[in-house]
């Protein structure tokens, strides 16, 4: 979210952007229409396995893959996701206009905008969920991607200087206008993500609980009828949504199942028309279903340490944990398309990481003596968390298993459920924690991001001044060459010199998805707004 300098695609976007016209705001919508009206006789009520029970409903702290896939459908932002090509796309914000020099934003939000209650929705709504992201008591988790706005860092720190000094100023009701520090292409991405969401502030400001069923107050094109947590979460179409004329569903079900075995077993019944993702032990027979799919994915599958307890808090055993992990092996094992990688990035808008660190069983033993532990005499069984999944257990257990033999360590294994592991992750209650991370956006930024000190998706403990201060050139650097190179220098730091992670593999996109589904596109960060879908015969 942070590529000061354009590449074509971006440049393409922009000037798109710059001439967009309250004429053609609908107009690219057409492609997405049913073709017929053979969906008018079937029952609207999509099924899909949301996985584990979401964190919460509440976009300003949703931090998962698929909590956000659940804020898309019950949130709306000033621009959305195209759900084929993920271009932005005018959503409460109807038109827009950029300055010439590319740092001030004019948003035109549509008129009779309601939240899913009926009360109104202006854009000093806008305004002030973004004071909420950035204000320390109530801050984001990605409240860092607010960063080219105009004075935001300043004010996340230190809310004394009050907020008009930030670059989001309210015109009118409909009128809300942006100022960046320096230009940024990618800005409208930035847009599309539920941290730049509205919330409900009156509700909140008044200490109503509002993000509960029943309760729950949105604006996006479903509205949330219940919540029965650890089964489902079920989502009518909101009628006060400013598009409703376009959705087709009636109802959605989201249901809460991390295990994959009980989710394939629904679909093959016909139960589920979606499931984004599969059993991995039974990937061969399910790669020859027909309503299998697989895509390139934008995102890393890797472990984080927790550095702040022995023997993690030395890099040397972090290194040698790293030099000791047979990543192909794992792959192998997954039998899914998986790609082993050492990087932690994927290559994107014109970077390319370098390979990482190698499968080097005679160094990490090296590294292993060097920092006090020859054989691994003197450590301690250390143990690898993961969330209840199927796929996160085998991997866990092969890389104990290759640790056991390679370093001579005791590995233990264990999982948790899905709010547990998120909360002892963010309280640093593991040592070695099963993670990942999906790219928001056309920029290696979106990676290395999390890993600032400040960073609330940090998780590690770790801190490095190099690397802060490289992270804070890339905001500021606008030749390209220079730019890219600085981002090799933070991987270099990340995977090779201090190993805060452990890269394993690349990501593909898998999973099932009924023929009866139209409106759903494959693409690389496996958006698909549920805005766009439909049910046919």
């Amino acid at each position: 979210m942070r590529y000061l300098t354009c590449s074509v695609v971006s440049l393409v976007i922009l000037i798109t952007c710059l001439f967009l016209s309250a004429g053609d705001s609908h107009a690219w919508q057409e492609k997405y229409q049913p073709k017929n009206d053979d969906w008018k006789g079937v029952e609207q009520h999509f099924i899909f396995n949301s996985g584990a029970e979401p964190e919460s409903l509440d976009p300003h702290k949703v931090t998962t893959v698929d909590g956000s896939r659940l804020m898309d459908a019950l949130f709306d932002g000033l621009v959305s996701a195209d759900p084929e090509t993920l271009k932005p796309r005018p959503a409460c914000a109807e038109t827009w206009t950029i300055s010439h020099d590319l740092k001030t934003y004019t948003f035109t939000l549509r008129k009779g905008l309601k939240w899913s209650n009926g009360a109104a929705i202006t854009a000093n709504d806008f305004a002030r969920s973004f004071e909420r992201a950035l204000t320390p008591s109530t801050q984001a988790p990605y409240a860092e991607l607010y960063t080219y706005i105009v004075g935001a860092d300043a004010f996340r720190k230190d809310t004394k200087i009050g907020f008009t000094t930030v670059g989001v100023n309210v015109l009118d009701p409909l009128h809300l206008v942006i100022d960046l520090r320096v230009p940024c292409p990618y800005f409208l991405e930035l847009l599309t993500l539920p941290v730049f969401f509205p919330v409900p502030i009156d509700l909140i400001s008044a200490g109503k609980d509002w993000a509960e069923g029943g309760n729950h107050v949105s604006n996006g094109a479903f509205l949330l009828e219940s919540w029965q947590h650890r089964s489902k979460l079920v989502l009518k179409k909101n009628p006060y949504y400013w598009d409703s004329g376009f959705v087709k569903l009636e109802t959605v079900t989201a249901l809460c199942i991390d295990d994959m075995n009980t989710a394939y077993k629904l679909f093959q019944e016909g139960k589920v028309h979606w499931l984004p993702g599969v059993p991995q032990s039974r990937i061969q027979e399910i790669k020859r279903n027909p309503d299998f799919y697989s895509y390139p994915y934008f995102g890393t599958y890797f472990y984080r340490f927790n550095v702040t307890v022995k023997p993690f808090d030395n890099p040397k055993v972090r290194r040698a944990f790293s030099l000791a992990t047979n990543r192909r092996n794992i792959t192998e094992l997954l039998k899914g398309g998986q790609h082993p990688v050492g990087s932690y990035c994927p290559a994107v808008a014109g970077f390319k990481p370098a390979p990482g660190l190698p499968y080097d069983v005679q160094a990490a033993r090296r590294l292993l003596a060097e920092a006090g532990y020859p054989n691994a005499k003197g450590l301690a069984p250390v143990e690898i968390v993961y969330n209840t999944n199927e796929g996160h257990k085998q991997i866990a257990e092969a890389i104990a298993q290759q640790w056991r033999n390679n370093l001579g360590v005791e590995v233990v294994t264990r999982n948790m459920e899905w709010k547990v592991f998120l909360s002892d992750m963010k309280e640093l209650k593991y040592t070695i924690a099963r993670s990942s991370w999906i790219g928001d956006y056309s920029d290696p930024s979106t990676f290395y991001e999390c890993f600032s000190a400040k960073s609330g998706n940090n998780r590690t403990g770790w801190a490095n001044p190099k690397y802060d201060a490289l992270l804070a050139k890339t905001r500021t650097e606008t030749d390209t060459a220079r730019r890219m190179a600085y981002f090799a220098q933070l991987e270099k730091i990340l995977v090779e010199e201090a190993c805060p992670i452990m890269p394993i593999y690349r990501y593909v996109d898998q999973g099932m998805l009924s023929e009866s589904v139209l409106g759903w596109y494959g693409n690389i960060r496996s958006v698909h707004p549920l805005k766009y879908i439909w049910l046919e015969q």
